[in-house]
C-alpha cells in the first residue's frame, strides 16, 4: 500500500470533491451502485480495504468512508430498494491501519435511511421514486428534526402523529374509520423472561418486600415473575385472561399490573383492569407500561390511541407524565414514580411518605475512633448501637426508640452522657456534620413534595416526625426552609458556583457531569436540582452518568456500557429533562462519534470500589500527555486520533506502546513524563 493511500487527507479530499454520495462532517456514504465512479485512487484505496473482511459477510448495499481515520464501514440494507426506510441489519467495520475489523448486528429499533435518493447517483433506476418521496416528507415536515428520526421507533411515531403512513414509497393518509375493529391477539404481548421483570425488582431493590407479604400478579402472562418471587419465599398467585383464566383473582399485600395497561386496546377495559387490580391491593400496587423510550418492533400501524405491532399486538406507547396522569385520575391516588414507566401506589399514606423520604437519605459514615479514651474502650460494644443509630437519624434517640437505650442509660444513667463519652473519642465535628446532611435530607423530601401535595404532618410516620422536630423545631419551619431551598433553584449561577466548587465531578462552563453513584455526596442544591427530575419523571435505566446544565434547568441521564471495565466507555444513550416544562428528550449515539468518558476518577467518590484503578490509570495518562488537550479527546473520534499519534494502546487499564509506534515519538513522550513525574515529586515535597 502506497504512503498516499494511507494519507487520511487525501481521502477526505477526494470524498468532499464528489458529485454524489450523502456526506457528513467525518463521513461519506456511498450505495454499492456508485462503487465504480469513484476516482481511481478512492477505488483502490477501498479494494484493498475490503480485502480484509472475512470470506463469508452479509450483502453489502452502503459504504461508509471515515474521512477522519483510515476506516471504512460496509452496511446491510438488504431491503434498500423495496423499503422507503430500510433499517440497518448489521454492519462491519475494517481499520485499515490496524488490518482489524469489527462486526456489529443491530436489534430491534435499527437505525434506518432517510433520503435515499443521496446515496445514489442520478441514473439510478430508482432515484426519482425516491427523491420524490423525500420532497413530499419534507413538505409535510416529516424531516424536520433528523436528529430524532434516526431510529425505527422514533420514525414511526412520527409517522403515527402525523396521521401518515408509507406504501410503494408513496405517504397516505390515515384517516379515523368507523366499523368492525380488528381482532388483536393480547396474549402474544406476553413475554418470556429470564429473570424477573424490572418493575417487581424494584420493589425488592426499595426494600419494601418483607417477610409474611403476599403477592399477586394481575396479568402474570407465563408467570415468571411468580416463579422468582416464590424462589425468594414469598406466597405469589397470579391471573392470566389467556394463560391463566381460571385462577382465583385474590387480594393480596402487594399486586403488580406489569405492563398490562399498554397491551388492552380499548381505553374502558383499560381502565377496568387498572381498578380491579387496584381493588385487590391491601398495601401497594406496582403499575408499568411501555413509555416512549421502549423498542418499537417492524411494520407498526395507528390503531386507536397506540399502534398494531407485526405480532398483532396492540401496544399504547405513554409519555412519563401521561402516565402518571392517567394513575392518579382513574384511582384517585399519588402515584410515586420509580423509573421510567414504572409507579408505586401506597393504600397508607404515611407509608408512601416514608418511601418518598427514604429516597432522599444520604449514607453517612460512623465518625471513627481517634483518641483512646479508656472509659468509651471499657463500653464500646455497648455504646455501638447509640453511635449506629445517630449516624442513622442525626439525631438522639426518643424515649423507647432503642431497644438498647435500658442496658445503656443502666452505665451512663442517660443517653446525652453517654454520647459525650463518644464524642470525646471521636471528632465531634463529625457528628454536627451527620446532624446537617440529615437536615439537608429532609429539607430535599419536603421540597420535592411541593410539586405534588405535600403531606400533613399527620401524615407522616413517627420516626419522621422526631426527626422534623429535633432538626426543626417545628413542622412550619422544616416547609419554609425547604421552599426557600427550592426558589433558589432558580439561580443558575449560584448553581454555577457550587458545581464549580464541587469536589467530585467533571465541571465545564456549561455543565457538570458525575457518576449515579456519587449523587448524595454532592451539595445538597445540587441533589434537589437532580431530584426534580429523577422524582418528578424518573431515571433512564442502566445511568453511568448525570449531567446537569448549568446555563438552562436540565438534567441528562446517560447511560455507558462496561463503565467499570472499559477504560474509557463510550456514551451510548442520553435522556434530556427540561425542568421548566418537563419535556423528555432521548438521543442514541452513533459510536464512531460518541462522546467519550475520560478522567473516571474524578466523576466518582473516593469511596468506589475502583477508585484507586481509575486514578492510576488517569494519572498514567496525564504522565503521556493524552490530557493536554481537553477539546479534542471528548469524542470517540478525537480521542482515537490522539491515541494514534501519541503511538499508544490500552492494555487492560494500563498504558502500553503500539508496535508500530514511531521512535522518536516515543522518545518525545518519554521526556515528557519523566519531567512531569520530577514536577510532580517536587510539589509534594514542596506540601
Amino acid at each position: 500500500m502506497t504512503k498516499e493511500l494511507l494519507n487520511i487527507k487525501t481521502v477526505c479530499s477526494l470524498c468532499h470533491n464528489l458529485s454524489f454520495g450523502k456526506k457528513l462532517p467525518q463521513a461519506l456514504y456511498i450505495h454499492i451502485s456508485a462503487l465504480g465512479r469513484l476516482p481511481k485512487l478512492l477505488k483502490d484505496y477501498e479494494a484493498i480495504t475490503r480485502s480484509l473482511l472475512p470470506d463469508q459477510t452479509f450483502p453489502i448495499v452502503l459504504i461508509k468512508f471515515n474521512t477522519s481515520e483510515p476506516k471504512i464501514s460496509y452496511l446491510d440494507y438488504s431491503d434498500f430498494n423495496e423499503d422507503p426506510h430500510p433499517a440497518l441489519k448489521q454492519s462491519i467495520q475494517v481499520n485499515l491501519e490496524l488490518s482489524s475489523h469489527q462486526l456489529r448486528h443491530y436489534g430491534e429499533n435499527p437505525p434506518i435511511l432517510h433520503r435515499k435518493e443521496t446515496f445514489v447517483c442520478p441514473d439510478y433506476p430508482h432515484y426519482q421514486t425516491f427523491a420524490e418521496l423525500t420532497e413530499a416528507e419534507e413538505k409535510l415536515g416529516l424531516l424536520a428534526d433528523s436528529r430524532n428520526i434516526g431510529h425505527r421507533q422514533q420514525w414511526e411515531e412520527k409517522l403515527q402523529h402525523f396521521r401518515v403512513r408509507i406504501k410503494d414509497h408513496q405517504l397516505i393518509e390515515i384517516k379515523n374509520t368507523e366499523g368492525k375493529s380488528p381482532k388483536i391477539d393480547r396474549h402474544k404481548a406476553a413475554i418470556i423472561r429470564r429473570q424477573m421483570s424490572r418493575p417487581v425488582r424494584s420493589l425488592f431493590e426499595a426494600n419494601l418486600v418483607h417477610e409474611g407479604m403476599s403477592f399477586f400478579d394481575y396479568g402474570c402472562g407465563h408467570g415468571e415473575d411468580l416463579k422468582f418471587v416464590a424462589e425468594k419465599g414469598f406466597t405469589a398467585q397470579g391471573w392470566d385472561p389467556f394463560y391463566q383464566p381460571d385462577n382465583e383473582l385474590i387480594a393480596a399485600d402487594i399486586v403488580n399490573l406489569g405492563y398490562v395497561i399498554n397491551v388492552v386496546e380499548k381505553p374502558v377495559e383499560r381502565r377496568e383492569a387498572l381498578v380491579n387490580a387496584w381493588g385487590l391491593t391491601q398495601k401497594i400496587l406496582v403499575v408499568s407500561a411501555q413509555v416512549l423510550i421502549a423498542d418499537g418492533g417492524y411494520g407498526q400501524v395507528a390503531y386507536g390511541d397506540g399502534v398494531i405491532t407485526s405480532r398483532n399486538t396492540f401496544q399504547k406507547y405513554y409519555d412519563q407524565e401521561e402516565l402518571k396522569l392517567y394513575i392518579d385520575q382513574v384511582l384517585g391516588v399519588d402515584a410515586v414514580p420509580v423509573a421510567l414507566g414504572i409507579y408505586f401506589v401506597f393504600r397508607d399514606e404515611s407509608q408512601a411518605e416514608t418511601f418518598r423520604a427514604s429516597r432522599f437519605r444520604s449514607r453517612a459514615t460512623t465518625p471513627r475512633i481517634r483518641l483512646s479514651i479508656k472509659r468509651f474502650e471499657d463500653y464500646q460494644e455497648l455504646l455501638q448501637p447509640l453511635m449506629n443509630f445517630i449516624t442513622e437519624r442525626g439525631r438522639l434517640p426518643k424515649k423507647n426508640e432503642l431497644p438498647e437505650e435500658g442496658d445503656i442509660c443502666a452505665e451512663f444513667r442517660t443517653l446525652t452522657r453517654a454520647f459525650k463519652v463518644i464524642e470525646e473519642a471521636t471528632d465531634a465535628a463529625e457528628w454536627e456534620s451527620i446532624t446537617e446532611q440529615r437536615r439537608s435530607d429532609i429539607q430535599i423530601y419536603l421540597a420535592l413534595s411541593k410539586f405534588a401535595k405535600r403531606p400533613k404532618f399527620s401524615q407522616l410516620n413517627d420516626t419522621l416526625k422526631t426527626d422534623i422536630k429535633v432538626l426543626f423545631g417545628t413542622y412550619k419551619q422544616a416547609c419554609l426552609l425547604s421552599d426557600m431551598m427550592l426558589f433558589s433553584l432558580g439561580d443558575l449561577q449560584n448553581l454555577a458556583d457550587i458545581a464549580q466548587q464541587s469536589d467530585i465531578g467533571i465541571c465545564s462552563s456549561k455543565a457538570l457531569l458525575v457518576h449515579i453513584s456519587a449523587l448524595e455526596q454532592l451539595d445538597p442544591m445540587l441533589r434537589l436540582y437532580e431530584g426534580c427530575a429523577s422524582r418528578t419523571v424518573g431515571r433512564l435505566e442502566n445511568v453511568s452518568l448525570v449531567r446537569f446544565y448549568l446555563r438552562e434547568p436540565k438534567i441528562a441521564y446517560i447511560s455507558c456500557d462496561n463503565f467499570d471495565k472499559d477504560p474509557h466507555p463510550r456514551w451510548q444513550m442520553a435522556m434530556q429533562i427540561g425542568l421548566q416544562n418537563l419535556k423528555v428528550r432521548y438521543k442514541e449515539y452513533d459510536s464512531d462519534f460518541a462522546p467519550v468518558v475520560q478522567r473516571k476518577d474524578r466523576l466518582v467518590g473516593q469511596d468506589y470500589s475502583l477508585y484507586e484503578k481509575f486514578a492510576k490509570l488517569s494519572q498514567q495518562e496525564e504522565d503521556w500527555g493524552l490530557f493536554d488537550d481537553w477539546s479534542e479527546i471528548q469524542l470517540w473520534s478525537g480521542w482515537q486520533k490522539v491515541l494514534r499519534e501519541t503511538g499508544v494502546e490500552f492494555n487492560g487499564s494500563r498504558l502500553q506502546w503500539r508496535k508500530d509506534a514511531n521512535p522518536y515519538q516515543q522518545k518525545i513522550v518519554k521526556s515528557r513524563i519523566r519531567a512531569r513525574q520530577r514536577q510532580r515529586q517536587k510539589y509534594k515535597k514542596g506540601n
